[in-house]
């Protein structure tokens, strides 16, 4: 099966004086964010990726050019409109600060698949085109490269965190649950039986192991023996 490697985008403007963005156009990776996502890059340099997808908007673009900077490879790097911030509506470009004196926001909080922003988007909505992306596009990696085939995807917050909540086979309601920081590194492997979460909101740590992975699918009963760092990247 393949893997992907989810990657949300480094710390923006917005994130750093507690604006919602949304899909706000020019807003981009300030200077924390930046070296958020040249460390990613690096960490990510020892695994040789098939593909490099980004969310249309400017800070994951960002991101996803700091990651192919240290790739020595030639990944495909298409932008996927599936996987771009959810639609806030009229929550968009508002201080999250003032958004959470709204009714709205404590529904948000305890039970997201009820939630429609208002002018905006469903969040059950925004989970079901992401998961549907993720999946479509594992599968077509998969086809071309075979089942070994590691590849990225740049996304956003909100995002990243319906897809591991459907990963994981969690309700929607229970999302909030999970934490995806800037920069962040979280895995996901989708079998014929389930998806299998590697790892979640990781941000150091060795993934050299990923080059030559490989699964049986089946979950190991008693945990197996974990993944083995090859030879030439061990210290």
């Amino acid at each position: 099966m393949a893997t992907v490697i989810l990657v949300r985008h480094g710390r923006t403007t917005a994130n750093a004086t507690g604006m919602l963005a949304g899909r706000t156009a020019g807003v981009l990776l300030d200077d924390i964010g930046r070296e958020q996502a040249r460390l990613t890059g690096t960490r990510l340099a020892v695994v040789p990726v098939v593909g490099v997808v980004s969310s249309p908007l400017e800070r994951c673009r960002e991101t996803a050019e700091w990651i192919l900077n240290e790739q020595t490879g030639t990944p495909v790097t298409p932008v996927e409109d599936d996987l771009t911030e959810c639609d806030y509506g009229d929550w968009q470009g508002r201080s999250l600060s003032d958004l959470s004196t709204e009714k709205l926001w404590s529904v948000v909080q305890t039970q997201p698949s009820a939630v429609t922003f208002p002018n905006g988007e469903a969040m059950a909505t925004m989970q079901s085109r992401s998961v549907a992306a993720i999946r479509r596009l594992d599968a077509a990696f998969e086809a071309e490269h075979g089942p070994g085939a590691v590849w990225v995807a740049v996304s956003h917050g909100d995002i990243i965190k319906s897809i591991l909540a459907d990963a994981l086979g969690m309700h929607l309601d229970l999302f909030q649950r999970i934490n995806v920081g800037p920069a962040s590194v979280s895995i996901v492997r989708y079998g014929a039986n389930r998806p299998s979460v590697i790892a979640t909101n990781t941000d150091a740590g060795d993934l050299s192991w990923l080059a030559a992975s490989t699964s049986a699918g089946d979950a190991p009963v008693g945990g197996g023996a974990g993944h083995q760092t090859p030879p030439a990247s061990r210290a």
